[in-house]
């Protein structure tokens, strides 16, 4: 072959203009959704904890002194609660898992008012958004329980045997049944103004009616038949059985949390997704 004709071909080299292949568009845009979903959750942690004195010890040291006060509180009233010995212990198993729930819920329902300002660029959705306050606020609450409940044990002397299953699934339970509610709560809460007395109305008596400052097992009959069907009566009496080795409630159906969770979620997500830019735009 003469090397001379190679060289003096005049067909130039045309780059290949072919859209990208399905598979390699996906991961592309998996990536840059991963990438905003750790941007906003970096945003959160300097905006919630940077610019606070004493910064995340303040995340440990609020639940840590609401147990304090609802111990020495009970305390004065009753010689022993409900199970075991200590009130501390005993607080801390049922207002964890119910603090998580709680403020998770209202980190997503808040999550759209909260991203306003950065859904108005294309790359930022409404879902990145919700995704990033329940991942940052999930590893901050599971953090917390984990420090908080230790330290319970350790301070009160006690040498229980924890069963840490219970304790996840407690807190898998209470998470996803924060993501479902609080999907529909950040439609029902953008669309209505309305609502937002409702919620509050709803919302303050919920530690009360969720079995976080007594068990189940103490109420009457009648009284135990309507709160069963609070999902989160659940979830605490879960995170207790985890705790203490001699509690086996018999009431517990993790497949009415999760169906509750699912339904909401389901809903909820179908919702925003039609509505979530009128609710960022009013």
């Amino acid at each position: 072959m003469d090397t001379s004709e190679t060289m003096d071909d005049p067909t130039p080299i045309l780059p290949d203009l072919r859209p990208d292949s399905g598979p390699s568009r996906a991961h592309k845009r998996s990536f840059a959704t991963a990438r905003v979903i750790m941007a906003l959750m970096l945003r959160e942690m300097t905006t919630k904890y940077g610019r606070s004195p004493g910064g995340y010890i303040w995340a440990i040291l609020e639940p840590a002194g609401a147990i304090a006060l609802l111990s020495f509180g009970f305390s004065l009233m009753m010689r022993t609660p409900s199970l075991g010995s200590s009130f501390i212990v005993f607080y801390a198993s049922g207002y964890m898992v119910f603090n998580h729930y709680n403020t998770l819920e209202k980190a997503i329902n808040n999550a759209l008012p909260y991203a306003a300002g950065l859904l108005r660029y294309p790359v930022v959705t409404w879902l990145d958004a919700i995704l990033a306050r329940f991942f940052i606020n999930t590893l901050t609450n599971i953090l917390n329980a984990i420090v908080i409940i230790w330290g319970a044990l350790y301070f009160s002397g006690s040498s229980m045997m924890v069963d840490f299953w219970p304790i996840v699934e407690a807190m898998t339970a209470a998470s996803v049944l924060a993501l479902g509610m609080g999907t529909v709560d950040a439609f029902l809460l953008g669309i209505s103004p309305i609502y937002r007395s409702i919620y509050k109305i709803i919302t303050r008596p919920l530690m009360i009616l969720s079995a976080v400052l007594y068990i189940v097992d103490d109420l009457p009959s009648t009284v135990r038949d309507i709160i069963w069907y609070n999902p989160l009566v659940h979830i605490t009496g879960l995170m207790r059985s985890g705790i203490y080795a001699t509690y086996d409630p018999q009431y517990i159906s993790l497949s009415y949390v999760f169906t509750i969770a699912m339904v909401s979620l389901t809903f909820g997500l179908v919702l925003l997704r039609g509505y979530a830019r009128t609710i960022v735009h009013d």
